[in-house]
């Protein structure tokens, strides 16, 4: 059971985080992709799963496992992946993550060591700070950014905006009381403490601080906190995600492998994120590239007659032409001709 004691200052500082964090979401995520997770909830991730594993395994197996060290799918996982700062843009992100001074990278690698018994040498090197090994934790994080969220974030944001909307008229109609109760089905307030079903049993005093509290989309189950709060303690809770969120779109389907080998794996996911139609920026959000760069790679794919460009005043939209969609399909026969 989870804690939180309140005060009245407290109460008056509680908010809502205003976007998405990254890191939370892929901290989550991360849980997600290597848990045996069942239930509804867990449900609504089968298709991501199995959509995003392979690429996991296929670009990037080292560092997905060193990943999924630092952040296991059930107990604790490091805090330093997830500073309380907050931010919606990776680079940011993972500098912030990268800035994590050296004791609290052995602390928390200690924890880990505590639950899941010695750490490799890997985590060995980066609970001391070794500058190649934080080197090695930002490409990997930035590579499973590219394979795992980007190409959803757009999705992401739009259901998170919903669930904030939401929240924000409860918190006008019934106050901080609403706004805490509607956290979790499970939720208890009884002033001035709030209480969540939770992993384990712990307490979080507020003193004054408040807590910001930060839909996700990826959290699943009950809402969770950090083993140690930092200045503003943050609370993650699940929203109420759309049911069945990868039907029929572009997330549910996976890039040929043939077509990775005749284009190349970025040209491969260009066309594949086109496959509803989109911007440009769109484009680049999805796939994890700059503007300039998806512009190029869709020049390409326009060029060798496998997407189609309009412009309406200063906007693009790019979508497949029948060839494109033929070799997103994997058929070569159709494609031939």
């Amino acid at each position: 059971m989870l804690r939180i004691h309140f005060t009245s200052e407290d109460l008056a500082r509680t908010r809502i985080a205003t976007e998405p964090d990254v890191l939370w979401e892929m901290l989550l995520s991360m849980h997600m992709a290597q848990a045996g997770a069942t239930g509804p909830a867990a449900a609504d991730f089968l298709l991501w799963r199995s959509a995003v594993r392979p690429r996991l395994t296929a670009e990037i197996p080292h560092r997905a496992v060193l990943l999924g060290k630092l952040a296991p799918p059930t107990g604790y996982s490091a805090d330093f992946l997830t500073p309380t700062a907050g931010s919606a843009d990776i680079d940011s992100a993972v500098d912030a993550v990268l800035a994590t001074p050296r004791h609290r990278l052995g602390r928390d690698i200690g924890r880990l060591a505590v639950t899941r018994g010695p750490v490799d040498s890997r985590l060995a090197r980066l609970a001391e700070g070794d500058t190649e090994a934080l080197g090695a934790l930002g490409q990997g994080l930035r590579a499973y950014h590219r394979l795992a969220l980007a190409p959803y974030w757009q999705h992401v944001t739009r259901q998170i905006a919903a669930d904030r909307a939401e929240r924000m008229a409860a918190l006008a109609e019934g106050g901080t009381e609403r706004l805490l109760l509607g956290l979790h089905p499970a939720a208890r307030w009884e002033p001035p403490v709030l209480s969540l079903a939770y992993p384990l049993s712990q307490d979080l005093f507020l003193d004054g601080r408040g807590v910001t509290l930060v839909p996700s989309f990826f959290c699943w189950g009950t809402p969770i906190t950090l083993r140690e709060p930092g200045a503003v303690p943050v609370l993650v809770h699940p929203i109420a995600r759309r049911t069945g969120w990868m039907d029929g779109d572009l997330l549910g389907r996976t890039v040929p492998a043939p077509l990775v080998t005749l284009v190349g794996r970025t040209r491969a996911q260009v066309l594949h994120a086109v496959i509803h139609g989109c911007g440009t920026g769109e484009l680049a959000q999805r796939v994890g590239i700059s503007n300039a760069s998806a512009s190029q790679h869709a020049t390409v794919l326009r060029h060798a007659g496998l997407i189609v460009t309009r412009r309406s005043g200063n906007t693009v939209h790019h979508s497949p032409t029948a060839l494109g969609r033929a070799l997103l399909d994997g058929d070569a026969p159709r494609a031939a001709r």
